[in-house]
């Protein structure tokens, strides 16, 4: 290779879920921003839905791949049905998902100093899909709490800690009441707190940890928790920097496997319209990127968009503006 030439950066295949309702409009959005920015991705579409499910192709492409990124899929409510979201993670053991919520300069809400992580233990608690109707009018949904999920999920909490430079972990339980399920949670977060001395360690009732949140955040650092706690403080937290539609979302998996998504709902009612929000998409995105070790590009993209959204100039009507998905996407690809 010739003096100053540089060396071109192998590609990383990843799955692409577009996803249902607005899914493919901001998924084309994170395609066309990131091929602006040359982000080393090569993307393997494969669609999920109620009607095809998790089929054979999207196994397929996710253990070939390992890392995918996801559009939001809709799941009948009330129905037999079971979540596509809820079978992705059973399906590839995603044992952790992790909700950073960062304020977000320019974007005025109640609160300015929210930067805080929830990492929510995601294959067992109440979303273990044990449930029975033993006699009519009479429904039971069994809570499964083991050992070996939770000390998997609390290491991952204080590993991230440490990588992330955050100096504080809260294990967010119920065990007050639900004694030995989410005793047992708490027993097992406390034993793997004793292996990071360098960590602060914590323990907070759910309904006080909502309280704290609401009061003061910026209380609170990297919170571990249960999966049904997990996913209602997760989205707590979103409401406080200005909703699901500034949220990144990460799975993670064993030996390296992963799936980043947005969260927020798939807005049936302007599906189609081109009036769609791409920013939680693109925040999970860069989450992948730093996942995979593009640093450098995650940076880029994660500038331009924060720039982007403190103008004001180009932001679709969630976050104040009148623009749509292109005007959004144009501007950020124009601060690359």
């Amino acid at each position: 290779m010739k003096q100053g030439q540089q060396q071109d950066v192998i590609k990383v295949k990843v799955t692409l879920i577009p996803g249902d309702g607005i899914g493919p409009e901001i998924s084309d959005a994170v395609k066309i921003i990131f091929a602006a920015a040359k982000a080393p991705i090569e993307w393997e579409t494969v669609n999920v839905n109620a009607q095809t499910g998790v089929s054979d192709e999207v196994i397929a492409s996710i253990h070939r791949n390992k890392v995918g990124l996801k559009g939001p899929l809709g799941t009948p409510i009330g129905t037999g049905h079971q979540s596509l979201n809820l079978a992705l993670r059973k399906t590839f053991n995603l044992y952790a998902n992790v909700r950073p919520c960062l304020s977000i300069p320019g974007f005025k809400t109640r609160y300015d100093d929210v930067n805080t992580v929830v990492i929510r233990e995601n294959t067992e608690g109440e979303y273990s899909g044990i449930e029975n109707m033993p006699v009519k009018g009479v429904a039971q949904s069994i809570k499964v709490i083991t050992k070996e999920a939770s000390a998997r999920v609390a290491n991952y909490a204080f590993q991230y800690a440490l990588a992330n430079n955050r100096q504080k972990v809260t294990c967010v339980h119920k065990a007050n009441i639900m004694k030995q399920s989410d005793g047992l949670f708490v027993k097992t977060c406390r034993e793997v707190s004793t292996r990071y001395p360098t960590i602060k360690y914590e323990e907070m009732v759910v309904d006080n940890n909502c309280m704290q949140l609401v009061l003061n955040p910026s209380k609170l650092d990297v919170m571990v928790l249960p999966n049904l706690y997990g996913d209602i403080v997760s989205d707590l937290c979103a409401g406080l920097i200005g909703g699901l539609g500034l949220t990144p979302s990460g799975n993670i998996g064993e030996n390296g496997a992963a799936i980043f998504e947005a969260v927020h709902g798939t807005a049936p009612d302007i599906a189609g319209q081109g009036k769609a929000n791409p920013t939680a998409l693109l925040l999970s995105g860069i989450m992948m990127l730093r996942h995979l070790g593009f640093n450098e590009h995650a940076q880029r993209i994660e500038s331009a968009i924060l720039t982007t959204i403190a103008e004001g100039k180009a932001t679709t009507k969630d976050l104040g503006g009148n623009s749509g998905t292109k005007d959004f996407t144009d501007a950020v690809i124009s601060k690359l």
